[in-house]
């Protein structure tokens, strides 16, 4: 009975994570730091229809300011560290093991991105960033479950050590 309260809870918070990501003022794809000018403003701009004016195509990037940016990439770090600690409590187990592995793969890879795009720069995350290279050479761009499950022990291991790492700078990704 408590792990399957764990689990609950653990779905809860992915499912919260998905929301705040979706309820965001950004668009989805504009994960990078300086963002594109023209993905939000055919985004937020006003109706399809209406004939584009000087003042619609610098709205939104007038709304967004340095500082929103700033702190977006932070978000994406707690969101994909919230995908990353999902995973904690499953288990290759016989019916899901695929998914599994492919899950952490993807997530580990959530999260390298997000910490590279982070604000404050690839060098504040370096032993995450460094684990998953690592983690990536060994896979040898081999994603297939097949390695995925040669490398489980290597690739659990990481999500693990990262897990540890972030525990232990929760302003990084609060």
């Amino acid at each position: 009975m408590p792990i399957s309260k764990i689990r609950g809870a653990a779905v809860v918070a992915v499912a919260l994570a998905a929301l705040s990501v979706s309820c965001g003022t950004s668009p989805k794809g504009s994960a990078s730091p300086g963002g594109s000018t023209g993905a939000p403003a055919a985004t937020t701009g006003a109706s399809s229809s209406a004939a584009p004016t000087d003042s619609t195509p610098t709205a939104p990037p007038a709304s967004r300011t340095p500082s929103a940016q700033r702190s977006e990439p932070v978000s994406l770090v707690r969101d994909a560290f919230a995908g990353l600690q999902a995973t904690l409590n499953d288990s290759c187990t016989p019916g899901n093991c695929a998914y599994f592995l492919g899950r952490v793969y993807d997530e580990l890879h959530r999260m390298d991105a997000a910490m590279k795009a982070d604000a404050k720069g690839p060098g504040h995350f370096p032993e995450p960033i460094a684990l998953i290279k690592k983690l990536d050479a060994e896979l040898a761009g081999d994603r297939s479950f097949e390695n995925l499950k040669k490398h489980q022990t290597l690739l659990i291991g990481t999500r693990d050590k990262i897990n540890v790492w972030m525990q232990g700078h929760p302003d990084d990704y609060r």
